[in-house]
């Protein structure tokens, strides 16, 4: 655009243009200036790190209904609309120019075709509206690990929601003057409705991978509306790829082990598998929840948390399973709750460890017990994947490293997924490349609310990473292996599953791992990690020995933890171990035309491991079996 200072001019009030001119950055102001001529909004706020402008916003949410403010001080709550509520992965595409392919596995459309769709929907969409202009940073500031960002959007829960979950970055664009390096993201919630998107039928989210640019249209839930979120893990997936680092889906996390000693480790789980609650572990601290960034630094592997904020799902966090998390719910802090239900002015969720009332507000609108939508179904009192959005620096057990620009040195990375009858609730790989392979590239893990669909469903979901991979996944498979080939005494890796269930003649009965149980199953990967304890082999991994886990129960959980608990949880299930393989083998041979050989080589090798224990122990193996005496 030729005009594009002209524009600005005409569009902003003196203050709002001044504040955007101030950042003298020729390809973010064309980015504004276009977003501008095609959405024609009636004004333009654009926000610094100043606190009252982020006041402002707050404010604008409640003006405008799409947050209601609630008892508890700094307490709001946020309705997406009805369909509305959860990513919608077969509307997020990656926008490919002829001649691009990043395999059948990543959902994509022509560019051009894609683009002229998105457009025509942003097109005069906040006409009679405010377009909200904001910058972020990704990871701390003034770091190696740090991505500048601009967002822009006409819904004020959306700007609400990133200033709680990201660092400010005004003053980060500022440093980086003309440098054309950043992420974009435009988003428009549609004509509205009652206070919702109404035209979900033209929701879309189509990522722009060359030029680092995000579209999203007609939807305000927010996997589908943060742009700095998932959304921009794809773009930053891509770029750790062209540049030698990994963005990966997990958390970040303090363990404390004995003599006041703390050891960093990362963890991968698909949505609703115990990812969030297992970096606000009591007793731990916290340095992120969903997503990391890993670089080697002098021989070491270092990460930073990329955001400051939790967007988690609330259902089930109760004071006895989660107490820390409970704990910042039911406190004045700055905390938007979205899909639960309202009664009298408090939020109440499914499983909150308390009876829920039998009417009130919800997504649905008025609610009472026994509400059925058009079709029939039961509308439950707060939806499955009702989520809160807080401020980690407002917990009292962040991590004094969190803004650390160095990052935090990894210890070890943890895999995780809903498993109901194949891997034991922990176990550590023999090798890096085994635990990438066996551990990571091999994720299975029964769907959830978390995403449009079935539910139940078992599913392939590579380093928990697959809806967020931007790039062929062998090529992201063979980035992981490479990735410790330097580093000195990389990470040691581990898998949890808290999901295995007892199985008898054949069925699936209750669950063998408590919910405070993986407090423990951390605190041994912890001891592992420093050399102070011993282990089990078996012929996927290593595990624990009973001793250290009767200890660590009774130590930290204050619970007896007996001969049969051990036995029943970390018997070796051969025949599901080897179908395991066979499933994601076939996944791999069929759907992966560029997956690495010494993935398949690997799987040769462990499902030899497994047959030869078939054999000399039979199908089910108790750990007392496989101890060296």
């Amino acid at each position: 655009m030729d005009n594009v200072k002209e524009l600005l001019k005409e569009k902003l009030t003196a203050e709002n243009y001044d504040r955007l001119i101030a950042l003298n950055n020729p390809k973010m102001h064309e980015f504004v200036a276009d977003a501008i001529d095609l959405a024609n909004p009636a004004s333009v706020f654009v926000c610094t790190d100043l606190p009252r402008d982020i006041d402002y916003i707050r404010e604008l949410a409640i003006k405008t209904s799409e947050e209601r403010p609630l008892d508890v001080p700094g307490h709001t709550c946020h309705f997406d609309g009805y369909y509305d509520q959860a990513r919608d992965k077969a509307k997020t595409k990656y926008l490919l120019p002829p001649g691009s392919n990043l395999g059948e596995s990543l959902n994509s459309i022509e560019k051009s075709t894609g683009v002229k769709e998105v457009r025509s929907f942003l097109k005069d969409s906040m006409v009679g509206r405010e377009m909200l202009v904001c910058f972020f940073c990704l990871g701390p500031a003034d770091s190696d690990f740090s991505i500048p960002c601009v967002q822009i959007t006409d819904s004020p829960y959306v700007a609400h929601s990133e200033t709680i979950l990201f660092r400010s970055g005004y003053g980060q664009f500022r440093k980086i003057g003309s440098a054309p390096d950043f992420f974009r993201f435009i988003h428009t919630e549609g004509e509205m409705e009652n206070c919702v998107s109404k035209n979900i039928d033209k929701r879309r989210i189509y990522i722009d991978l060359e030029e680092n640019l995000v579209y999203s249209t007609n939807t305000q839930y927010g996997g589908n509306t943060i742009g700095l979120k998932k959304l921009a893990l794809r773009l930053a997936v891509q770029k750790a790829s062209r540049e030698g680092w990994l963005a990966e889906h997990m958390f970040v996390m303090g363990a404390h082990g004995p003599g006041g000693r703390v050891t960093y480790f990362t963890g991968a789980f698909p949505s609703a598998c115990g990812k969030t609650s297992t970096s606000m572990i009591p007793g731990q601290t916290i340095i992120g929840d969903d997503i990391a960034y890993l670089r080697k630094k002098d021989g070491k592997v270092r990460c930073v948390n990329v955001e400051k904020g939790i967007f988690g799902i609330i259902r089930d966090v109760n004071p006895k399973n989660d107490p820390v998390i409970y704990e910042a719910l039911t406190s004045p802090m700055e905390v938007i709750f979205s899909n639960v239900l309202i009664y009298k002015s408090k939020p109440c969720w499914l499983g909150m460890g308390a009876e829920l009332p039998t009417e009130g507000i919800n997504h649905s609108g008025k609610w009472q017990s026994g509400k059925t939508d058009a079709r029939g179904n039961e509308i439950t009192a707060s939806h499955r994947n009702a989520r809160y959005c807080l401020n980690i620096l407002d917990l009292g057990n962040r991590d004094p490293l969190i803004d650390d620009p160095n990052g935090v040195p990894v210890g070890g990375i943890i895999y995780g997924g809903r498993d109901s009858d194949t891997w034991v609730p922990v176990e550590q790989a023999f090798s890096w490349t085994e635990g990438i392979i066996i551990k990571g590239a091999s994720i299975e893990s029964e769907t959830t609310a978390a995403t449009l669909g079935e539910v139940g469903v078992r599913t392939f979901n590579l380093m928990s990473n697959l809806d967020f991979l931007s790039i062929p996944l062998g090529r992201y498979i063979k980035n992981n292996l490479d990735f410790a080939g330097d580093v000195d005494n990389p990470p040691l890796i581990f898998s949890v599953n808290y999901f295995l269930r007892d199985k008898e003649a054949g069925n699936l009965g209750k669950y063998l791992n408590g919910m405070a149980d993986k407090k423990v199953w951390i605190l041994w990967v912890e001891l592992r990690v420093n050399g102070d304890v011993d282990a089990v082999e078996t012929p996927t991994g290593l595990i624990p020995k009973y001793e250290d886990l009767e200890k660590l129960f009774k130590d930290h959980l204050a619970e007896e933890y007996t001969q049969a608990d051990y036995a029943r949880q970390f018997t070796i299930r051969i025949p599901e171990n080897l179908a395991k393989l066979d499933r994601v083998g076939k996944i791999y041979k069929e759907k992966v035309p560029d997956t690495p050989q010494i993935l398949f080589d690997t799987f040769a090798e462990v499902r030899k491991r497994l047959k030869a224990a078939q054999d000399k122990h039979g199908d089910y193996i108790s750990p007392f079996d496989l101890i060296v005496r």
